[in-house]
């Protein structure tokens, strides 16, 4: 199961705007908006592109990037990729062509297994590149500065002597964009070389860690904020209205968590259950300490759909009253019919079991038909049961 987290995808004018103002290099470019005209500016460019700004990646596969001889072919060009969408108002890139005498590929991103930074390097840009037997990565330790010599030896296996010490020098900088944009993808593919050696990136896919927002102008990247909010789905923005994070997927379970640890470990425990989790749900940077009761409203709403099958619940308490959430959560039940089956986890510290205890809580529950477990694996196991779905490991056993 694909997982999304709270991260912030950068528009491609927004990515290069921001690797601008960290003296990258990036083509000339103009944004379009609706029906507006190209700048005359652009009648001298050699050669152009002209570029659908999405959040989605593989624009070229899907015929949302265009190579223009001229501006003549403009008008054409702008209505095959707005058809394509279906969306006259979706903003357009013009930018000038880059003549490269070869393109790679470089980026550095956050390693999720090391939780550190790693550069990537390929010899050559394009798609797929990443599953290329020529990529070669470099860990970056965490809190330290790379420098170009210790990039050097691997790239001097991809590149020739004097473009690999360029190389080197280039990709040396990223980790530190990234660490001060708050980045946990910088990847750039292409990056043109051109007649003169210089460095050009051609194109930029962005993402920045969003939880890290606060630390930013929140007027930066426009562009990406307007795209972000009209993908949004009406229930994804009532949650953030309500106070937290809702992110739908394709599943047939209502995960209800708080938090993002918690719920991609449920979400984990379900996906090896069988179980695909229809929901994504964590805090909002300056939202309210408690918004049970909000998620729990958005969670019904979820679980009438004709696809799901089963509401998962899990809460994790160290000091909240656990009496209190259980009492919410008995309220909530009984408010109306579930429009489809419940199952309860609880982890409790010593200091939330003061006036209700963990076996007490899960008689009140089970008292209303609702299963309930301190064991998170027995709570995926069950609900995978219960909706007939036998892992094949279980099968096996």
């Amino acid at each position: 199961m694909k997982k999304r987290t709270i991260i912030m995808r950068l528009a491609e004018y927004d990515g290069k705007a921001l690797l601008r103002r960290h003296g990258l290099a990036i083509p000339r470019g103009r944004l379009l908006h609706a029906d507006a005209s190209a700048p005359q500016e652009t009648a001298g460019w050699a050669g152009l592109f002209l570029k659908a700004q999405v959040l989605e990646g593989s624009r070229g596969r899907s015929g949302l990037v265009r190579r223009l001889q001229n501006l003549a072919e403009l008008p054409h060009a702008r209505r095959l990729i707005l058809a394509t969408l279906d969306d006259a108002d979706t903003p357009l890139l013009l930018e000038q062509a880059v003549p490269a005498q070869r393109e790679i590929f470089v980026a550095v991103r956050v390693d999720g297994t090391g939780q550190q930074l790693e550069i990537l390097l390929a010899p050559e840009g394009g798609e797929n590149v990443e599953r290329s037997n020529k990529l070669a990565r470099l860990p970056v330790l965490a809190g330290a500065r790379i420098l170009a010599e210790q990039i050097f030896p691997v790239a001097a296996r991809l590149f020739p002597r004097e473009l690999a010490i360029r190389i080197s020098r280039y990709a040396a900088r990223l980790p530190e964009i990234a660490r001060q944009e708050d980045l946990q993808l910088l990847e750039i593919n292409p990056l043109a070389v051109t007649e003169g050696n210089s460095l050009v990136a051609c194109d930029a896919k962005i993402v920045r860690d969003d939880a890290a927002d606060f630390r930013h102008d929140p007027q930066d990247f426009a562009l990406s904020r307007m795209l972000a909010e009209r993908t949004m789905k009406t229930l994804e923005r009532s949650a953030r209205d309500l106070g937290f994070q809702l992110v739908e997927s394709e599943g047939e379970v209502v995960l209800v968590t708080s938090g993002a640890g918690l719920a991609m470990m449920m979400m984990d425990l379900l996906a090896d259950h069988g179980l695909r989790a229809a929901s994504f749900m964590d805090n909002l940077q300056g939202a309210p300490d408690e918004t049970m009761n909000e998620r729990l409203k958005i969670a019904r709403l979820l679980a009438a759909r004709p696809g799901i099958k089963a509401i998962v619940f899990q809460t994790v308490i160290a000091s909240r009253s656990l009496a209190e959430r259980i009492n919410a959560l008995s309220a909530w039940i009984e408010a109306e019919p579930l429009p489809k089956p419940l199952f309860v986890g609880l982890a409790a510290g010593h200091a939330a079991t003061r006036t209700m205890s963990a076996d007490e809580a899960i008689k009140i529950l089970h008292a209303l038909g609702v299963p309930a477990f301190t064991d998170p694996v027995a709570l995926a196991r069950h609900a995978a049961r219960a909706v007939g779905i036998f892992p094949s490991m279980e099968r096996n056993n």
